[in-house]
């Protein structure tokens, strides 16, 4: 499944970094893992500092999926508002899943010390503001969920907005401290690199072909013609897991993104912002590291993406609208745009865990929004998994909930 269109940002911005040989010979580990991007090359780290014996394969060039498409806008900020995923699945999941995405902006920027990362981490605080006079109200009442579970938040009015950010029409927002960006694409690479000096394999263009679930381990057929035999395999494949689980757990969204030239004044009160509104698809944007404005939204049901990439032209255009109502004096000039597909789950969480069609093996797929800081909170229930502890959030991300 081709996961994205027209070159991103991100891949043009970086280049080629790395690259690694096609699997040659039959290998052996303790962890395969299935996928080379953001989500694979968290898990791989994680392994590796367990002293996991890991190969980590990717059937693409490494990090080319998703990875190199995604906004990579790290917030703690579910899609499902809070309250409304109290009602869904319990106080106690609803709190804990949001406190965990969290404390996973925390874990990223420790991880990007440890690695000595220069892909652009930046502390950054988060708006989310009523574009409708009439989201005002549950967004008010949002804000009171989250105070009162112990975020911090404070709510502004549309004067406060206007008068600290300069954004027209909007009727009130929650203004959280939590939040960061990075480029994950450059990230997910260092990662690599990083954990590669200390025992990690890593094959691109080598795809799974099929596995044999054996009693205490697995034998991955790959399309070169080669096996790996592994202890546990762990699946970092996003949204094309849909192509191999039978049972519908996902739908799949495209979403298109467009990056202005590089401008060195118009948007200095919000580049230690991420901004997102209520509108249903909602809008994001925020800067990048390099003085650009990188805007998101327009999502659509994923058909094919033929038809995904046809609507490329005037999601631009729907997009830019939205920020002329905000900001109807910034002249906006593309530089980049394109489209991604993700996945949107029935309560805007993530699956991570076993599922019983695969013996021996373990799924990391975070979806939505939260991609990246699932795939954190992945690292710790994927270790603890492999340590047979059970995790407090296995009940709420688990197959079949």
């Amino acid at each position: 499944m081709d996961l994205k269109s027209n070159e991103p940002f991100w891949l043009i911005k970086n280049g080629l970094i790395s690259s690694y040989p096609s699997l040659k010979s039959d290998e052996e580990c303790d962890v395969l893992i299935i996928g080379g991007g953001i989500t694979g090359s968290l898990i791989a780290h994680q392994m590796i500092k367990d002293g996991h014996k890991t190969i980590l394969i990717d059937k693409r060039e490494i990090c080319n999926g998703s990875t190199s498409a995604t906004t990579s806008m790290l917030q703690y900020e579910i899609d499902t508002p809070l309250y409304e995923l109290m009602e869904m699945i319990g106080e106690k999941g609803a709190v804990e899943s949001y406190k965990a995405c969290s404390k996973s902006i925390d874990e990223l920027e420790k991880l990007t010390k440890e690695i000595k990362s220069r892909a652009g981490f930046k502390r950054k605080q988060s708006l989310y503001f009523a574009s409708k006079k009439k989201d005002a109200v549950w967004l008010e009442k949002e804000f009171e969920v989250r105070k009162k579970a112990g975020f911090e938040v404070s709510w502004l009015d549309s004067k406060d907005i206007e008068e600290k950010f300069s954004f027209q029409n909007t009727y009130g927002g929650i203004l959280s401290k939590q939040g960061a960006s990075i480029d994950a694409f450059k990230f997910a690479h260092e990662l690599l690199r990083f954990n590669e000096k200390k025992g990690l394999k890593i094959f691109d263009k080598t795809e799974m072909k099929s596995v044999k679930y054996l009693r205490d381990y697995n034998l991955a057929l790959t399309t070169t013609g080669h096996n790996i035999k592994a202890k546990k395999i762990i699946y970092c494949v996003g949204y094309e897991s849909s192509t191999i689980i039978k049972e519908h757990f996902v739908d799949l969204k495209s979403t298109y993104a467009v990056v202005s030239e590089i401008d060195q004044d118009k948007f200095k009160n919000i580049e230690s912002t991420l901004v997102w509104n209520t509108d249903d698809p909602y809008i994001y944007m925020r800067t990048t590291d390099d003085n650009r404005l990188l805007i998101g939204g327009g999502d659509e049901d994923f058909s094919d993406p033929k038809k995904r990439d046809s609507l490329i032209d005037k999601k631009e255009k729907e997009i830019l609208r939205v920020l002329k109502k905000i900001k109807p004096d910034y002249p906006f000039y593309t530089d980049f745009v394109w489209t991604g597909t993700f996945g949107e789950t029935k309560d805007g969480l993530p699956y991570i865990g076993t599922h019983d069609n695969f013996k021996n093996s373990y799924f990391v797929l975070g979806f939505g929004g939260n991609g990246i800081t699932f795939s954190v909170t992945g690292m710790e229930m994927a270790s603890a998994y492999l340590k047979d502890k059970k995790h407090l959030l296995t009940e709420y991300f688990r197959f079949g909930r």
